[in-house]
């Protein structure tokens, strides 16, 4: 059963889902439209065309689905999606797209936003994603599968951060992060794998040992890179999580890779 406190707005034509949630002094805007079981605390303040999947629990004074920060925008009808089973903590701002960069901000499944999380216009974020406390994506950002921001952290616009990617707390990120890759530092460097992500996710001792020598073939001093990415290709194509890695940097990317500062041990 649907529950609105009494303290609550909700616009007449704001859809809601069974067993939706309302909690006191939020604000829900027209277009809003929340599936079963969403959960909103106290002072969540809702608006724009916004969809929220089943589930996702949204935590007090989180503003979503808001006119995103961008001085080109100019009231056009763009969209905010978000999936299921997220939870979006307290504080956390998401912006719906801009029509330069598509239209649409989509937040995929089972994603934790820790509080004072910003994701803004125009990003992408897949399943799984964790952002903890205050960290904070620019505009046409894309997150990967199982990717984890640190606190703190600040992602340049356009930048795309690879599937099961570590980025470090207050790291400061220009440049794509490949897949399974651990970037850290004020302007952040690639300091290896992700290796604590790949054992907690059981990949195999095959599939660690490939990445690792895919890692050390692609960031040799030797050759260029685009030469080295052919070599780890030939060598270790046939190897999924590596072959992940290859199709990310074959990629068009405004921003290039990460790449190491100093040492290019995983």
């Amino acid at each position: 059963m649907t529950s609105i406190h009494p303290t609550a707005e909700v616009d007449a034509k704001a859809q809601l889902g069974a067993d939706v949630t309302v909690g006191p002094y939020c604000v829900i805007g027209p277009g809003v439209s929340l599936d079963e079981g969403v959960v909103l605390e106290a002072h969540v303040v809702m608006g724009g065309q916004t969809v929220v999947g089943p589930r996702t629990h949204i935590f007090p004074f989180a503003s979503i689905g808001l006119k995103p920060q961008d001085l080109k925008y100019r009231g056009e009808a763009t969209r905010l999606v978000i999936g299921a089973d997220n939870q979006i903590r307290e504080h956390v701002t998401m912006n719906p797209g801009t029509a330069g960069g598509g239209g649409l901000t989509q937040v995929g499944n089972r994603c934790l936003f820790m509080v004072g999380v910003h994701v803004a216009h125009d990003c992408e974020i897949g399943d799984s994603v964790i952002m903890a406390n205050n960290a904070t994506l620019g505009g046409h950002v894309v997150i990967e599968d199982f990717a984890i921001i640190g606190g703190l952290a600040a992602i340049h616009q356009f930048v795309r951060i690879g599937r099961h990617a570590m980025v470090g707390g207050m790291s400061g990120v220009e440049q794509d992060v490949i897949p399974f890759g651990s970037v850290m530092g004020d302007r952040a460097h690639l300091s290896g794998l992700n290796l604590v992500g790949l054992k907690r996710h059981d990949f195999t001792r095959d599939d660690i040992h490939a990445l690792r020598t895919a890692y050390r073939l692609l960031f040799a001093d030797e050759g260029t890179l685009a030469e080295r990415l052919d070599d780890v290709e030939e060598v270790l194509g046939e190897s999924s999580p590596v072959r992940q890695i290859i199709d990310f940097m074959k990629l068009q990317s405004q921003r290039g890779v990460c790449q190491p500062r100093d040492g290019h041990a995983a």
